[in-house]
């Protein structure tokens, strides 16, 4: 089945990364990273690499 919490951040931060540019964003954002947070205490190591990637893709997007 997997690990809901990642599958759950990486659901979250495409929607972010494929969200316009509006004031929806930013919330939309924020619960994407309050996901990765979330994943992150439950994960193992090959997950955590994904987390990582996926986080550094959703600061490289709000720039």
């Amino acid at each position: 089945m997997g690990n809901k919490l990642f599958q759950k951040a990486r659901e979250f931060v495409e929607e972010a990364l494929h969200s316009e540019h509006d004031g929806d964003q930013h919330k939309t954002e924020e619960i994407a990273k309050n996901a990765l947070s979330s994943a992150f205490a439950n994960t193992t190591e090959a997950e955590k690499e994904q987390l990582r990637a996926l986080q550094e893709d959703l600061e490289n997007h709000s720039k």
